[in-house]
């Protein structure tokens, strides 16, 4: 099989691996369809992402669909032949995070393509994986694997979204912002409209996320230096995993407002005018990945009545590997990117 493996920053290589080896409870998976996500291409790029430094050769790709070419052998899971989305977590099951219904944030949770941990977690950018059946989520008869392979990052979306209510907020006929035009930003603009906002404003400092987010369809999508003009939010996701971003995110929080934090900021101090938050109550909540929302993502990405498709800007087979990551690293020319796997 090939796989798509980072061994240190600026050194990736499609390399040929092993056919997996399922154990009981575990079906074997076709990969047809893998997206490259932010934290592939710095890998890629800098061989870290924040506090996960690569140690040793590593599969990425944590955005994976695909179809069971095995089924398990304890007949756990779905039968060969069904349509899978991949949930890329393996959490421990035991700790209070588990037990509380957020395992998400389980401390020992094991991410595909992730360094974290040591041995570090293979991804899915591989031919085949073999995967517990308890996290492979069918998908929709109507619903194509090419549109499937947005499961996870829509995921991400549906969480942020999620934060808003857990936290007393409500996206129902709300003023939302979201800044930061990447896949997830995209994402989440769309989600919030799926789900009741009002009004859903885009904006960033490159013009190419900006077009994208005027054919999703929000109401409006503007440069970062046009946001005087427009009044505060009821709900702001500050999407961009950046400083300035965070800054114009709280600067756009209405008195009373919700602030949810999607993008991963920089592991470093950063100065925000944090006096806001108290004169103003604002409420600030992050959103770390995703928890059980893909059979509801998969859903909304079946519907007839959902169009995202242009998040999709681009799709190499894997053999093109090296200039799918170049273009997923200018996002001032994609916006997801997709890998072609055999299927």
């Amino acid at each position: 099989m090939q796989a798509v493996r980072i061994h240190s920053a600026g050194d990736l290589r499609l390399e040929n691996v092993p056919e997996p080896d399922p154990r009981p409870g575990e079906a074997v998976v076709r990969i047809a369809y893998g997206g490259i996500c932010g934290s592939d291409v710095h890998y890629w790029q800098d061989g870290a992402v924040g506090a996960s430094v690569l140690r040793g050769p590593m599969i990425l790709g944590h955005e994976v669909v695909g179809v069971v070419a095995s089924a398990a052998a304890d007949g756990s899971g779905p039968q060969a032949g069904t349509a899978v989305a991949l949930h890329p977590a393996r959490v421990c099951g035991e700790c209070e995070a588990c037990r509380g219904g957020r395992e998400h944030l389980c401390p020992q949770c094991r991410y595909f393509g992730s360094a974290a941990h040591w041995p570090h977690t293979d991804g899915g950018f591989v031919d085949a994986v073999v995967s517990p059946t308890e996290r492979l989520i069918p998908i929709p008869e109507q619903l194509a694997l090419r549109r499937a392979a947005l499961a996870e990052p829509t995921a991400v979306a549906w969480h942020a979204a999620g934060r808003v209510g857990a936290v007393g907020g409500s996206l129902a006929a709300a003023r939302v912002l979201v800044v930061g035009g990447g896949p997830i930003g995209l994402l989440t603009a769309a989600v919030a409209r799926n789900q009741g906002a009002g009004t859903v404003v885009l904006t960033d400092v490159r013009e190419h996320p900006i077009e994208v987010a005027r054919v999703l369809g929000v109401n409006e999508a503007v440069p970062v230096d046009a946001l005087g003009d427009v009044a505060p939010f009821d709900v702001v996701f500050e999407a961009s995993g950046s400083a300035p971003g965070f800054v114009t995110a709280l600067n756009s929080t209405k008195a009373g407002g919700v602030l949810v934090a999607v993008g991963q900021l920089p592991r470093t101090d950063i100065a925000v005018p944090a006096w806001q938050a108290v004169t103003r109550e604002i409420t600030i909540t992050g959103s770390l990945r995703l928890d059980t929302e893909f059979p509801a993502t998969l859903a909304f990405l079946a519907d007839p009545g959902c169009d995202i498709d242009a998040v999709v800007t681009h799709e190499f087979p894997v053999r093109d590997v090296a200039t799918a990551f170049t273009t997923a690293a200018d996002p001032g020319q994609s916006s997801k990117v997709l890998l072609r796997f055999s299927g």
